[in-house]
């Protein structure tokens, strides 16, 4: 009798993992939360619903082909609360042409002054969306040149050197030559403070103090420190 006590959980461990291997070589077996295993992939304005684990295929198809929120009607506004920072939902008037571009370059001015607080934060946005290309001082040798081996863009303080900001804002929003549209990844705020910091690339004094493009990097790095602590 002693035995059998022993024997017995030894027996029923055997039995669960027994139990747990399925017939086909692709069977997980017995599954312990399947919503864990069979998490659906979540996309934009989409009802996802029940979960057709549960409720079957049919009843999820049709609930995806169902918006769950409506998209902006055409020609709206998006409102924004702050009254200062409204225009910068306005739409764009300029058209994505050559005709389109040289008006901006033209026309197209920074709505707010180019500051060092402004800089410093369009380094950060500069680090994280365009150093890969242009590189650390615009010279176009980022890792997608130096190591995808893809064509360099222009250097900033040659080439670019003389390029309004209004062209550049022009560029970032539905792209110029290689480089793609960023009008998804930049709001129109974020694509003005870029441009104050890739005119410092371009050479443009800081303010008081001028000297090589390193030399006012590293005073935007310092600037930076700054404000963060």
């Amino acid at each position: 009798m002693k035995q059998l006590l022993h024997i017995a959980p030894a027996g029923i461990i055997l039995v669960l993992m027994l139990s747990a291997c399925g017939g086909e070589d692709q069977s997980p077996g017995i599954e312990y939360m399947p919503d864990m295993y069979r998490s659906p992939a979540i996309e934009a304005y989409v009802d996802y619903g029940q979960d057709p684990y549960y409720f079957g295929d049919s009843l999820a198809r049709q609930q995806r082909r169902t918006l769950s929120a409506r998209k902006p009607v055409q020609g709206t506004v998006v409102f924004n609360s702050d009254t200062a920072k409204a225009h910068f939902n306005f739409p764009y008037p300029y058209d994505n042409t050559s005709e389109g571009y040289e008006l901006a370059g033209v026309e197209l001015k920074s709505p707010f002054e180019r500051t060092e607080e402004s800089i410093a934060e369009g380094k950060d946005i500069y680090q994280k969306f365009c150093i890969h290309c242009h590189g650390k001082t615009g010279q176009g040798d980022g890792s997608v040149v130096s190591v995808g081996g893809h064509p360099p863009p222009n250097a900033y303080d040659k080439q670019l050197k003389d390029l309004s900001e209004g062209k550049m804002f022009h560029s970032i929003t539905y792209g110029k030559g290689v480089m793609g549209s960023h009008a998804s990844q930049l709001n129109k705020e974020e694509r003005w403070k870029v441009i104050h910091y890739v005119q410092v690339l371009q050479g443009h004094e800081l303010g008081a103090n001028s000297g090589t493009i390193e030399e006012m990097v590293q005073e935007v790095e310092l600037v930076e420190e700054e404000h963060i602590n």
